[in-house]
């Protein structure tokens, strides 16, 4: 009822938006602009409303999308959005990258791989445990798809870890670099090359491929290997290379140089068949040892600004609000049932790995940790679709997996701003890893 009621407010002033690209003629500027214009300002003033009640300014990002229904569900027009959203998320992760203190993130990094793990395998257990055990009969799949086959796909969608969702929240209430932020990020980013892992073999399970332990250790190695010898490598290149930058004269150079540093990062990282976003993460890694690393930081946030709600505002618009209107053909009380079974193994299995980390000297925040791990994002959605495109996940079961993925996407900014406003020092007092001697203090909360 709400989305019905809503999604027609941006047609007000967006006349015949897709006319022109249904008819075959592709996407005309003046429709483009008016739908960019649309994520924008929406974006921004669900934002806005969203930290007036005191929540974090990208759930009322992520609202606009689901509200309004701004972005068409296909098309040329959608996939342009897509590629902007894509942008936009390399952007952040970037950002996320120049805030990195390498050596916070080294003396993290057990914890935060620790964290990866078993935010990985538990919920993958629960899930497949659950599908086994229960059988929930809410869909036929194809004869030749076993029960088995299903219950490992909905076990790997409950494994992702959306880092861009966990991220924005973290920036929005100014904790970043808090320890508990250190590891979430950290263990984000090594979930992400174990998803890329997971992904592989699952993608081979659908095409009926057989696996080695050769082919999924190679698979690894190769996600692991960039982001090593993407932060090594640029470290010997970025410094000279950007000394000779400043130097220059014509206007934005920083400014252009630094966001093609960061999109060749991602590109070089997609192309290594690893994750976009862990090489623009690995970017912003490599800059912040710059000389020009305030420069950049600075001149980089506007940019921000315009691109990441643009990947919210689209992660919101995937939405399928139906799925919960008794009214709507798309309801099904079964389907319902099994997505908050589904939901509820999904924030039990991550939230458990942030209670493997911070004991004895060093505590931490157990639940901030593992609050932070909640989300699912567009992650989730990949698993469920390549289950859904190969025949391996009937429609309804990809309804149900969909609402997990929503609703985790949705319950981890509010939650994570209850946890850390108890959990993070005031902001005045948190440690600034600006300085040297900063970055030798112990990484522990209060």
């Amino acid at each position: 009822m709400f989305r019905r009621r809503f999604r027609y407010l941006p047609l007000l002033f967006l006349p015949l938006l897709l006319g022109a690209a249904e008819a075959g003629h592709g996407v005309p500027p003046e429709q483009f602009f008016l739908v960019l214009i649309s994520i924008l300002v929406f974006g921004k003033v669900f934002g806005e409303l969203a930290e007036r009640i005191g929540q974090p300014a990208v759930l009322g990002e992520l609202l606009a999308g689901v509200l309004l229904g701004i972005i068409p569900a296909d098309g040329t027009m959608r996939e342009v959005i897509q590629l902007l959203a894509e942008v936009g998320v390399a952007i952040l992760l970037f950002e996320i990258g120049l805030e990195t203190d390498l050596k916070e993130m080294f003396r993290v990094g057990p914890s935060a791989t620790l964290v990866a793990v078993v935010g990985v395998i538990t919920p993958f257990v629960l899930g497949f445990l659950y599908w086994i055990l229960v059988l929930p009969d809410i869909g036929t799949h194809a004869a030749d798809v076993t029960d088995t086959m299903v219950a490992i796909f909905v076990g790997a969608t409950l494994t992702a870890t959306s880092v861009g969702i966990t991220a924005r929240v973290l920036t929005d209430l100014n904790r970043i670099h808090t320890p508990e932020a250190r590891v979430i990020i950290g263990a984000a980013v090594i979930d992400d090359v174990l998803g890329l892992v997971i992904l592989a073999i699952v993608s081979g399970l659908a095409a009926g491929a057989a696996l080695s332990l050769f082919g999924i250790a190679m698979k690894f190695a190769v996600a692991a290997g960039f982001l090593v010898a993407a932060v090594i490598v640029g470290n010997l290149v970025a410094p000279r290379l950007f000394g000779l930058i400043d130097r220059m004269r014509v206007r934005g150079v920083l400014l252009v140089s630094a966001f093609s540093f960061a999109l060749l990062f991602a590109a070089l990282a997609a192309l290594a068949e690893s994750a976009m976003i862990i090489g623009a993460f690995a970017a912003g890694i490599v800059l912040s040892s710059t000389n020009q690393f305030d420069l950049i930081s600075e001149r980089i946030e506007p940019v921000a600004d315009i691109l990441t709600p643009i990947f919210f505002v689209s992660v919101g618009a995937s939405v399928d609000v139906s799925l919960f209107l008794p009214w709507s053909e798309s309801f099904n009380p079964s389907v319902l049932a099994v997505g908050g079974a589904l939901l509820v193994l999904a924030v039990i299995g991550k939230v458990a790995s942030g209670f493997s980390v911070g004991y004895g000297r060093n505590k931490l925040s157990h639940l901030a940790i593992g609050v932070g791990m909640v989300p699912r994002g567009e992650v989730g959605l990949i698993f469920a679709d390549i289950g859904l495109r190969r025949g391996i996940l009937s429609s309804e079961v990809f309804s149900a997996v969909l609402i997990m993925v929503m609703l985790t996407t949705f319950i981890a900014p509010p939650l994570l701003k209850v946890v850390f406003r108890r959990a993070a020092p005031p902001l005045e007092s948190e440690p600034a890893p600006a300085t040297e001697e900063a970055a030798e203090l112990p990484a522990a909360s209060p």
